[in-house]
């Protein structure tokens, strides 16, 4: 009777991981709307910008995903390897493009109160994200500053 009552906790349990886990699940489109109406409401842009700001997020979500599925293919097929220097390099140069295009694209949008008060949401997101996820850089020097000192 006790196993029977485990099985049933656990098949329960197991469904509603999975359940959770589609529903993070969201197409690009859905990511771009939504982003989009998030950004309306907390910098009061007009119809123009909307547009234009819902199809800079979209093409955003579009190669985030293909990224994703790509990495996840490789993962898969157990086609990951090991980062060198170079590969480091190479991906932290190709992110920081990214940003600096994005950010000349959002200043030609926006007017310049908005993209100030953009620019603060990004650093408090980025605050909040490193929070979150501790700075793993940080605390990896700390460690290494410790075995120096002993």
């Amino acid at each position: 009777m006790k196993k029977v009552i485990l099985i049933i906790v656990l098949f329960i349990g197991f469904n509603t991981i999975a359940q959770k886990r589609e529903m993070k699940e969201i197409n690009p489109e859905q990511f771009a709307t939504l982003s989009t109406k998030r950004m309306t409401l907390d910098l009061d842009l007009n119809e123009s910008q909307q547009t234009k700001i819902y199809q800079l997020n979209l093409e955003n979500a579009n190669a985030r995903k293909s990224k994703m599925e790509a990495h996840k293919k490789a993962m898969e097929n157990g086609q990951t390897k090991k980062m060198t220097s170079d590969d480091r390099y190479a991906m932290q140069n190709e992110i920081l493009d990214h940003k600096i295009a994005q950010k000349k694209k959002m200043k030609s949008i926006l007017s310049s109160e908005q993209f100030e008060k953009w620019e603060k949401m990004n650093k408090k997101r980025m605050g909040m994200y490193k929070k979150r996820r501790g700075d793993k850089r940080e605390d990896n020097r700390m460690h290494k500053m410790k075995k120096e000192n002993k």
